[in-house]
């Protein structure tokens, strides 16, 4: 049995990776953003599934060639604990300035599963959910659900 301060602390440290993932996505530092990541992680997002590290950080350094700016704000979420596993939701936006200059806010939750490592909490799956995609009035439509 985990004890309530075992948990907290694991809560704690998944909170700091989120944090840490954003951070990185923030400062575009692929060697940051990969660290977070299990050697067999998987990352789904606008429709793509990408499967281990190396091919992770490869899509995700493509994709973040697209932007001049991309600023990531973490919104808080939960945590369910499940031994050297976890779950977790988080609720997040970006600002966006794609590479000519167009403005673009993205509202999403993040459905992630974490693994306990020797090194500590990683990703083993991360799935991005949109739920807004379009100007940064929020005048596009929300995403289908």
């Amino acid at each position: 049995m985990v004890s309530p301060r075992d948990a907290l602390a694991d809560e704690r440290a998944i909170e700091a990776l989120v944090a840490r993932y954003a951070d990185a996505v923030n400062r575009r530092d692929a060697d940051d953003w990969s660290a977070l990541w299990s050697p067999d992680g998987v990352w789904l997002a606008f429709g793509r599934r990408v499967e281990g590290r190396d091919a992770v950080v490869a899509a995700w350094s493509a994709a973040m060639r697209g932007f001049r700016l991309v600023f990531h704000a973490l919104h808080g979420g939960v945590i369910e604990l499940a031994g050297d596993d976890a779950r977790g939701r988080f609720a997040v936006s970006e600002q966006l300035q794609s590479a000519d200059g167009s403005p673009a806010l993205l509202l999403a939750l993040y459905r992630d599963a974490y693994r306990r490592e020797p090194q500590g909490w990683r990703f083993a799956c991360r799935e991005l959910e949109v739920l807004y995609h379009g100007p940064p009035d929020l005048s596009g439509e929300p995403a289908a659900r």
